[in-house]
């Protein structure tokens, strides 16, 4: 099972918290979407797995392309790499470029899923996060989505913003959960450097929610998505069963993916790699047939903390006999000593594997960093 992810690096206007690489001068798509291409044919032999299972459109903003910038696209895909029928083929996409127009355009697309941005239901933290949309453009185009055809639907909440009571966050789930999407993703707010976001709360002009706000409302959203009959599948993923997102559960799972675009991240089982994130010299190397990107190769130690991170994510948790099969008996040991140091009502040892409880899914990230082997540890034999 492999993936391709194409960063698409363009936004109308910039969101208060976001940090992910985009600009604003959307008069540069065309030799953004011609530098695409080229990189999908210069790196068609770099997934070792040929058959392509799941095709993940972000950035950015996906929904910005128009027809024919999508139809280049795809037809380069489908030129250069083997896709499986029956693919996955996802694109994010803002409220507000859904027109009905649109939507149908996409579903004559290769387009069969579709990620939408809702964040919230509340106009006051539309506004605060700097979003394009409204509450009633989120609800419309999840709505006319369907009316377009398009089963397979996800869309993102963020609970933890300033001003977000637990009575606030229970009417945003109550809003989505009342459409019975098949999917929907839900994270806390993250306040990260260089931001606006990160600029107000500094400044003193607003105020983020505290960790126990946080833990409160991630515990209401367990509670009602599973009362609806979502299957917490991942840590801030819920789905209806067996509709699982297939390219994230492949992120998570350790499949190999091709990352298209600037600050696009790559994947192939020993090495990682990520493209320079700055669209300039992006299409300054592409325009040359040169790859921008920095190669790490994965260590031991990289590889087994990543094994650990990612599976600890998820409702299957880490399978031990595959760790040891993949890393050896001694490093399967060190994971057993160092439960030592982790707290009892964290985690269950099930047979094979080892899985969060409800309540260690709050420190997911902790947990896994106590079990990581660092490089100045004593090396297990491999």
């Amino acid at each position: 099972m492999a993936g391709i992810y194409l960063h698409i690096p363009f936004c109308k206007q910039a969101c208060h918290y976001c940090d992910f690489h985009f600009s604003t001068l959307l008069q540069h798509r065309a030799p953004m979407i011609g530098a695409l291409v080229r990189e999908l044919e210069l790196r068609a032999d770099y997934l070792p797995e040929k058959k392509i299972s799941s095709i993940y459109l972000g950035g950015g903003t996906p929904s910005l392309l128009d027809e024919a910038e999508l139809h280049r696209l795809f037809d380069a895909i489908y030129r250069f790499f083997a896709v499986e029928e029956g693919a996955e083929i996802t694109l994010e996409a803002n409220p507000d470029d859904l027109s009905l127009y649109y939507l149908n355009m996409l579903a004559e697309s290769p387009v069969n899923r579709l990620s939408i941005g809702i964040q919230s239901f509340r106009e006051e933290d539309l506004r605060l996060m700097n979003r394009a949309h409204s509450a009633e453009e989120a609800r419309k185009c999840l709505r006319m989505a369907r009316e377009a055809g398009f089963e397979s639907l996800t869309a993102d909440l963020i609970y933890g913003l300033p001003g977000l009571t637990d009575a606030d966050w229970v009417a945003n789930l109550d809003q989505l959960l009342a459409m019975d999407l098949p999917h929907f993703s839900a994270y806390g707010l993250t306040v990260e450097p260089k931001t606006a976001l990160h600029k107000m709360v500094r400044t003193g002009k607003v105020q983020v929610a505290t960790d126990a706000d946080q833990q409160r409302q991630f515990d209401l959203l367990m509670d009602m998505a599973s009362a609806r009959g979502y299957l917490h599948y991942e840590i801030s993923n819920f789905a209806k069963p067996g509709k699982e997102a297939v390219h994230n559960s492949s992120y998570w799972h350790g499949a190999p993916y091709l990352g298209i675009g600037p600050s696009a991240h790559s994947f192939n089982g020993h090495s990682r790699q990520w493209n320079v994130a700055n669209n300039a010299r992006y299409l300054a190397a592409l325009e040359k047939g040169e790859i921008p990107a920095e190669v790490e190769q994965l260590t031991p130690y990289d590889r087994f903390n990543e094994r650990i991170l990612t599976a600890l994510r998820t409702s299957a948790g880490l399978s031990l006999s595959q760790l040891e099969t993949d890393f050896g008996a001694d490093w399967l040991q060190h994971l057993h000593a160092a439960l030592g140091d982790v707290d009892a009502e964290w985690y269950q040892l099930q047979a094979d594997r080892l899985v969060l409880t409800r309540a260690g899914r709050h420190f997911a990230d902790r947990i896994a960093s106590e079990l990581f082997i660092l490089a100045d540890d004593d090396e297990p034999n491999a």
